[in-house]
């Protein structure tokens, strides 16, 4: 898929010896360190670019938490794309500023 796409990423590490939010952190810091754009949120973190590299990212995240303490991983994703054209965060979220 060569078009821009949008997923939202929701992280749920489960760990006996890390908090989960210290887990979610360094997901996030993968995510920071792709050179993607992105907008984390409450419940999810929002990226954007091409699907491959999100997916790449997204296998870099869970890799990256296993090797910092996490035992399992639960990881929901929400993904828009389009047939023709490009999504953008700024697209549906500039009515909001």
């Amino acid at each position: 898929m060569k078009n821009i796409v949008n997923i939202a990423i929701q992280f749920l590490p489960q760990s006996e010896t890390k908090k989960a939010y210290d887990l979610v952190d360094i997901a996030i810091e993968v995510i920071k360190n792709s050179g993607l754009k992105y907008k984390v949120c409450p419940f999810e973190t929002v990226v954007e670019g091409p699907y491959d590299l999100i997916m790449e990212t997204i296998e870099k995240m869970q890799l990256a938490c296993f090797e910092n303490g996490a035992e399992e991983l639960l990881v929901y994703l929400k993904i828009q794309n389009r047939k023709n054209s490009d999504v953008t965060i700024e697209e549906k979220m500039a009515k909001y500023k």
